[in-house]
């Protein structure tokens, strides 16, 4: 190893050892394994620009073993990202420090995306890569065509998800993918053979990757290594064969490394050891100027790209930033004078039928249920094995995998995933569906068979909590339409929140028009509204979602008959009713003096609109199989059951 390589890897080393101890929190061993790696790497290969990180051919770096976010963390401020200081540095893991403990994504920073649930950011830069390949085929290599780099441990490879990922990616032939496998042997539980046996090389092959290993500490090897990949014909894992805590005495190659500070008196010997003679926090002027210099040499590169970029910009911006409001006006305008019963994953597939005429961003698929989900138009072509002319990826029975890859998708360039599946398979997509929320990504999740209405198919495809579970969910809104025009109206502010993820529940069961007559208002814009009133003077609201806003309509007209008169309000997303002003939740909260919900699910999101002052139709206990109008007569919700509850309600306590 020569004396430059050395001190620029220790750079590294030192940044990340001294931040972990001053924070007295963190994991020192891995950017003390992997500096050697990462050295060479963004040094000799990485092209990226310091000065422009949201350039859009700019090579991405993941780092899935986001416990060693000191390794990212050193490496933006060594090559001069804006977004990192060494005061951010000295401030790593402390409050609404950039340096979090795990990576948290930030545009224009240099971090990617939000890594730390272990395996999250090999699906990420599947996503990446795909997006490239698409966008390349699109516009021309000579404006996308760049790889993505992820570093990746044992403990991202023992996830279900990276199974997942890099079998599709394999399928895919991704060959701008290259994954860096810090593979150290050690968790934090002690040597990976405690649960691990894995043959990698078979593994990774038999998913149709490249595989070779490297030792990861000699910059020769890792050089050669990358420069092979630079020319790959399929998706590459290099195996770095790694010490853990690398320099360090007493703790390297060992569990001791992983996750704890590794204390003053080993941090002097480490010091020691590699002849690292600076202060803490001490980079001498030598070394970071030439760590810089990687960084300028980036801003060169850029400069030659944009003479091409320059040329097909106005088609590229077109590409990106379309307006699709006058496709929906349009829409429903003519489903207006055609009404008739329609399933909402129908209504989400004649909307996407018009949006996916337009040459635009919209990446569609589904994990293998396309022909339920109704999430592929005639308009759309297939992504296919080294073919990416498309815009539909048939993720295969991959949810988890899927939800992630739409995540790195979304975060490559603004394009627009969406992707389907049942709402009961939501469980496996929801460790993404979180980072989505948390990264405030424009993924679109469509989830249809939303309720007991899945009929025959039985409890363990019915959804029951999962509604509630993702209402739960911060900055994610969940939309459950009750007819086609809502289902439009929904799909549109999908769309329109750019920061904020959103979940289509949608039925198999055909649905009763509820809206009859046009309005320039997206009315689903306000999360909950009234569709119905019996009266004026009314004593009762009734608050309903999807599917049960018909049986809610039926309801207040068979109290109607009684001299019971109530509102009926459609709560297509309860977490854009939140977002309203005061004045107009106070209206449509506590008009009456008695409430009830219906929704053919767990009640648990519900009790903030009764305000113990009504009852909670739904199910709090697991489903039936049986046709589906059987289940909700055995559940108590059909008209005669509610209406006899409410009216008990509403004459016990006038």
């Amino acid at each position: 190893m020569n004396k430059l390589h050395k001190d620029l890897s220790n750079a590294i080393r030192f940044l990340s050892i001294d931040a972990v101890q001053k924070a007295n929190s963190g994991h020192p061993g891995m950017p003390m394994g992997m500096a050697d790696v990462a050295t060479v790497l963004f040094k000799n290969f990485l092209r990226f620009n310091p000065k422009n990180p949201n350039w859009l051919n700019r090579d991405r770096f993941v780092l899935s073993a986001g416990h060693g976010s000191m390794l990212l963390y050193s490496l933006l401020y060594l090559t001069g990202y804006k977004s990192i200081s060494l005061e951010d540095i000295k401030s790593f893991r402390q409050l609404d420090s950039i340096c979090a403990g795990h990576p948290e994504y930030h545009a224009g920073t240099g971090i990617e995306t939000t890594t730390g649930p272990l395996g999250q950011g090999i699906a990420n830069a599947v996503g990446f890569a795909i997006a490239e390949e698409i966008l390349k085929k699109k516009f021309g290599k000579e404006i996308f065509n760049h790889k993505t780099y992820v570093i990746a441990g044992d403990g991202c490879l023992m996830e279900g998800i990276s199974h997942e990922a890099m079998s599709l990616a394999g399928h895919l032939n991704l060959k701008n993918l290259v994954v860096l496998f810090d593979n150290n042997s050690i968790s934090i539980d002690g040597p990976t053979k405690l649960a691990v046996s894995d043959n990698f090389k078979k593994r990774f092959e038999s998913y149709g990757w490249d595989y070779f290993e490297i030792d990861g500490h000699n910059e020769k090897a890792i050089y050669k290594s990358l420069k092979k990949v630079q020319k790959a014909k399929k998706p590459t894992v290099i195996s770095c064969k790694t010490k853990i805590g690398y320099g360090s005495p007493n703790k390297s190659g060992s569990a001791s490394a992983h996750g704890s500070p590794l204390g003053s008196d080993e941090i002097k010997l480490v010091r020691k050891k590699l002849n690292w003679k600076y202060e803490p926090f001490e980079i001498p002027k030598k070394i970071l100027d030439i760590w810089r210099e990687a960084g300028i040499n980036g801003k060169n590169e850029e400069d030659k790209w944009k003479k091409n970029y320059n040329r097909k910009k106005k088609k590229i911006e077109k590409y990106f930033f379309n307006d699709f409001k006058s496709i929906f006006e349009k829409e429903k305008i003519a489903t207006l004078q055609n009404l008739h019963p329609l399933a909402s994953r129908k209504a989400s597939e004649k909307i996407l039928t018009s949006l996916t005429k337009v040459d635009c961003a919209l990446i569609g698929g589904s994990a293998d249920l396309a022909g339920s989900n109704n999430t592929k138009t005639n308009n759309q072509q297939i992504i296919k094995p080294n073919n990416f002319a498309g815009n539909y990826i048939h993720y295969g029975v991959r949810e988890h995998a899927m939800s992630g890859i739409m995540n790195g998708i979304s975060l490559h360039s603004s394009l627009i995933p969406y992707g389907g599946t049942f709402l009961i398979f939501s469980d496996y997509c929801k460790p993404s569906i979180r980072l989505s929320a948390l990264m405030q990504q424009r993924v679109i999740y469509v989830m249809t068979h939303d309720s007991i209405g899945l009929g025959e198919d039985g409890p363990t495809h019915q959804p029951i909590e999962q509604l509630s579970g993702l209402r739960a969910i911060p900055n994610l809104n969940v939309f459950r339409p009750a007819d086609t025009i809502e289902t439009f109206e929904c799909w549109q502010l999908a769309l329109e929140n750019k920061k904020t993820p959103s979940i289509l529940a949608l039925t198999r069961q055909n649905l009763d028009p509820i809206r009859k007559e046009h309005t320039n208002e997206n009315r689903c814009s306000l999360g909950a509204y009234e569709v119905f009133r019996s009266q004026q003077n009314i004593q009762l609201a009734i608050f309903a979602s999807g599917s049960e806003v018909s049986l809610a309509l039926e309801v207040s007209h068979k109290l109607a008959t009684d001299n019971i008169y109530a509102k009926v309000i459609s709560v297509p997303s309860q977490e854009i009713f939140e977002q309203q002003a005061e004045a107009y939740k106070n209206d449509i909260l506590n008009e009456t003096n008695f409430a009830i919900t219906i929704e053919a699910g767990s009640t648990d999101s519900w009790h903030k609109f009764i305000k113990n002052k009504g009852i909670n139709f739904g199910i709090n206990d697991f489903g039936k199989s049986a046709p589906y109008k059987e289940i909700y007569n055995y559940f108590g919700l059909t008209v005669n059951n509610i209406v006899k509850k409410t009216k008990n309600l509403v004459e016990n306590q006038i």
